[in-house]
């Protein structure tokens, strides 16, 4: 019954991490005003700020800080983590300027694209090898995407980009021992003293050049950054990383929408076919996740009732 609870509670808190992502193109249309590049920086900057606030109030900053003493102590932990503080913070410009370009179906694509990018960048370095059905689902979406930049004329870049960024920084925090919380505190603490230097050294720029509700919406931008990484981190802990896998379709799914009904913005019968290959795509992968996930579940029960036996 706990058991049930547990899992119950972890679907919650996982379902609201990806409902958040999904809707967050909605949140930076109302900072469509501001620069693509400001509305990053400040982004930043209030992760960073919120960050130390809500360790504070965790008591999570002493052992925090004692992690972040061990990253810095360590040249290749420091090196990784570096690198993944570039990528997310590439991730971000992308998203927040494919969002300000009327561009949502881009990002939809990208996060759509993101778990098959996963499975090739882990066969590339972490020698992992694909299944069959893996293989072909890289094929039909890789014939998706080529759909694409024919129909369009040219490769879509900024789906790709946002894929390739967010699976590389996510292969970095795979293999770097360091904890979610730890991590993003990090990483924002890195770039801040660059997104600081951006708001000050820009013309006309700084908190005295915006309006009320726009300073809000900025600030704000720490929060709906944190949030659902803390929902997510959460939600981890209590469920498979099978049912993850499932839930991870919403925040695209949900742009995609955004991006066709409350946007407007242009959905063809050939941009159509294109993600149906994709869906078909990940639809052969999760399944073939699940069937994997299920088949170690049951060998392992098998060996926990031979050794009880």
């Amino acid at each position: 019954m706990v058991e049930q609870k547990e899992q119950t509670a972890g679907v919650i808190a996982g379902s609201l991490a990806y409902l958040i992502w999904g809707v967050l193109p909605i949140y930076w249309k109302l900072a469509g005003g501001v620069d693509s590049a400001e509305v990053l920086a400040n982004r930043i900057v209030w992760s960073f700020v919120f960050m130390i606030v809500l360790l504070l109030c965790l008591g999570k900053l002493s052992g925090t800080y004692k992690e972040s003493k061990s990253v810095f102590s360590n040249k290749k932990r420091f090196l990784a983590i570096t690198a993944a503080s570039a990528l997310i913070t590439l991730n971000w410009f992308i998203f927040i300027f494919v969002v300000h370009s009327d561009h949502v179906i881009d990002a939809s694509l990208g996060y759509y694209i993101n778990p098959l990018m996963n499975i090739v960048l882990a066969t590339i370095f972490l020698k992992e090898r694909l299944t069959k059905a893996e293989t072909v689902s890289v094929v039909l979406a890789t014939i998706g995407v080529i759909i694409l930049s024919i129909h369009h004329g040219a490769i879509p870049w900024s789906s790709l980009a946002m894929a390739l960024t967010f699976s590389l920084y996510g292969l970095i925090k795979k293999v770097l021992p360091i904890g979610a919380w730890s991590g993003l505190t990090i990483e924002t603490l890195l770039i801040t003293p660059f997104a600081l230097l951006y708001l000050f050294i820009v013309p006309s720029r700084g908190f005295m050049a915006y309006d009320t509700g726009t300073l809000f919406v900025l600030i704000g931008a720490g929060i709906v950054t944190a949030v659902p990484l803390l929902l997510f981190a959460l939600g981890a802990k209590k469920i498979s990383f099978s049912l993850i896998g499932f839930l991870q379709y919403i925040a695209p799914t949900m742009m995609l929408v955004l991006g066709v009904f409350l946007f407007h913005e242009p959905f063809d019968e050939t941009q159509l076919l294109a993600f149906i290959w994709i869906w078909v795509a990940l639809i052969l992968f999760t399944a073939s996740r699940t069937a994997a996930a299920s088949r170690l579940k049951k060998e392992a029960g098998a060996v926990r009732q031979n050794m009880g036996g």
